[in-house]
């Protein structure tokens, strides 16, 4: 049993885009109507924005918010804000701006509003980071939580890719260590989870087009998402590190936090393997802390802390100011093991990944998707890369052993063995494993307003006798006679004349003439041409349910794993005409067994229909005695696109 604490931060969360013209109503929600609003240089379009959203509520501005939060700039920013005389803040921008706000707030006690345009998720925590002579002191307290954030993904659309990149990265390392902190509980890990898988999907569509508004909400989201992982638990080595090299080192927050993530994850696998597993699975690679290295450099992120200005003689230091202050960390933090990983950090080194089955596998499994990269045919490159990937997955997934393949490639071999022209076991295989109703489901759902497709199945024969309008395809054989009279139309209802209908169906044991060695020819199969109205009619059978062939692998297959083989009763249909799309399908006996068992899985409840019994003259004036039936349809045929 799992044992935790969980406690929530409240805050009044606005997400979308567009959501700058609710600041206002916010404003005044929390009873302010004197604003002191808070930016910096850089942001004066973004401030600009949020001015005349404000309006008459703005009393006073401040725009020299800075990195790290020096508690010289914020005795700045206080002095404007007590002459004005204010009753609350609201602040647009990145970490620099809500960490001012955060700091005014806890002076104050003037509530906050918040407009970020990045990724920090500073703003939905308790926590403020201040610096003081070079030394930066992290509190929490919840007079620092602001009360409302506005997200507005529209604010962050004109982000730099830079920029982009390593606040999400920011974000990352808070979803990260928020997964194996000592506070950890199962809220903040799907919170964490989520955030991660978030993150690793939106900065690559946006190093793609940083104009993709569904990416920047996604990215947005998971800032959100791990901002409050951040407020939940605490951190550990990573954050330390960061704001003592932030703040005494004065080097640039989220590319520090972009750097040193990969190496601080490193440092601590050893002591949370499962974390690591977890955090590779969300964002789809084999190893956690060189799949970050990997996404950072290939997104053209920092990776070094030499090119972000420090000195190799400042990673000593650095190292002893970092474990100066014992602090919960999954593994135990030394002086020496910071220096190792500032070293790798300082000269941008890819973590080495531990040795693993998993990274093995993902580098075969490149390789082969790789030597499909000059197929011309860009179709079949796509297929075979995707179809790749999904076996490799699924025999890692599965752990497939190398009997269990051994017995899979007999299987199939079995399977080929026994197909022939009579009989097709891979599309029975196809059909009983769902894939021929999934191809069929997505090729028909293209194609609204007609008649439904379903599976072919395996034993259709090229070539049925042509049968006369009004024959018999039964062959003499027993069973309660069926009149079949369809009409083939078009998608406006006009009538298709001259198409071309092949039937073909089972007796009444349930079995086809394939399957009858005794029979001289085909029965109980044909093929029809429509007349002027776009009609066919011709007398059968009432077909029976029947199971698919048990003597080959698939039945085998279907026995061995508990699974009936029976299909409903049905009547198939494969229609051609021109200037339209093919249709195969089949209609099925209403009230026939196995209508929502079909061991293919290929009955549609608009195929379903009835052949109603009937007794008395038939309509053709065929002397029957007793019961028959009679099947009246209309099919719908796709035009052909293009």
């Amino acid at each position: 049993m799992r044992t935790f604490v969980y406690t929530s931060h409240p805050s009044r969360v606005v997400f979308g885009a567009g959501t700058v013209g609710r600041l206002g109503e916010e404003v005044e929600r929390l009873g302010c109507s004197r604003v002191l609003l808070l930016s910096s240089g850089p942001l004066a379009a973004a401030s600009a924005k949020v001015r005349q959203a404000l309006g008459g509520l703005v009393a006073a501005e401040f725009d020299g918010a800075v990195m790290h939060t020096p508690v010289e700039v914020t005795e700045q920013a206080l002095g404007v804000l007590r002459e004005a005389s204010v009753d609350g803040i609201v602040a647009v921008g990145g970490g620099s701006t809500t960490g001012l706000s955060k700091a005014l707030a806890l002076r104050t006690g003037l509530p906050q509003v918040i407009l970020p345009t990045t990724y920090a998720g500073s703003e939905v925590t308790p926590v403020l980071g201040e610096t003081r002579d070079g030394r930066k002191v992290t509190q929490s307290s919840p007079a620092i939580l602001p009360e409302t954030v506005v997200y507005d993904v529209d604010f962050t659309l004109t982000l730099p890719l830079s920029l982009t990149v390593t606040s999400g990265v920011n974000a990352l390392a808070h979803a990260v260590e928020a997964l194996y902190s000592a506070d950890a509980d199962p809220v903040t890990d799907q919170q964490a989870l989520d955030a991660i898988a978030r993150i690793g999907r939106a900065l690559p569509r946006l190093a793609a087009d940083p104009a993709d508004l569904e990416a920047r909400a996604d990215l947005l989201h998971a800032a959100w998402l791990a901002g409050t992982c951040l407020a939940a638990v605490g951190m550990g080595l990573h954050h330390k590190l960061c704001h003592t090299l932030g703040g005494g080192f004065d080097l640039p927050h989220a590319e520090t936090h972009t750097v040193v993530l990969p190496h601080a994850m490193a440092y601590n696998a050893p002591a949370a393997p499962g974390v690591m597993r977890r955090i590779a699975d969300a964002l789809g690679v084999p190893d956690a802390p060189s799949g970050v290295h990997d996404l950072v450099a290939s997104l053209g992120g920092p990776t070094s802390l030499r090119d972000l200005g420090m000195a190799e003689s400042d990673l000593a230091s650095a190292a002893q100011a970092a474990a100066s202050t014992p602090y919960p960390n999954p593994r135990e933090v030394t002086a020496e093991g910071i220096a190792e990983v500032l070293a790798g950090a300082w000269h941008g080194r890819r973590p080495a990944g531990p040795p693993s089955t998993e990274a093995e596998l993902a580098r075969l499994t490149e390789q082969v998707m790789a030597s499909f990269a000059q197929a011309p045919d860009a179709r079949v490159r796509t297929l075979l890369g995707d179809l790749v990937r999904h076996l490799h997955a699924f025999v890692a997934a599965n752990d497939v052993t190398d009997a269990e393949w051994r017995h899979a490639i007999d299987f199939l071999t079995r399977t080929g063995e026994i197909c022939g022209p009579s009989r097709q076991e891979f599309v029975l295989l196809s059909d009983t494993l769902g894939v021929s109703s999934a191809v069929d489901l997505l090729t028909n759902s293209r194609t609204p307003h007609t008649t439904p497709s379903a599976v072919l199945g395996p034993f259709y024969t090229e070539g049925p006798p042509d049968t006369p309008r009004g024959g018999d395809i039964s062959g003499g054989l027993p069973g309660t006679p069926l009149w079949v009279d369809v009409r083939v139309a078009d998608t406006g209802g006009a009538p298709v004349a001259d198409a071309v209908v092949d039937v073909w169906q089972s007796d009444e044991d349930g079995f086809y003439d394939v399957q009858l060695p005794e029979l001289a020819g085909p029965v109980l199969r044909g093929r029809l041409r429509t007349d002027a109205e776009g009609r066919i009619r011709f007398w059968s059978i009432l077909p029976s349910e029947y199971p698919i062939p048990g003597d080959g692998p698939v039945g085998q297959m279907l026995k061995a794993t508990g699974r009936h083989p029976f299909r409903a009763p049905h009547l198939h249909f494969m229609i051609d005409a021109p200037g339209h799309r093919r249709l195969v399908t089949q209609l099925f006996v209403s009230g026939g067994a196995y209508l929502d068992s079909d061991t293919v899985f290929g009955v549609k409840d608009e195929l379903v229909v009835d052949f109603t019994p009937q007794s008395g003259p038939t309509p053709d004036g065929r002397p029957v005695d007793g019961e028959w039936r009679r099947l009246d349809y209309l099919f719908r045929l796709a035009p052909l696109a293009g």
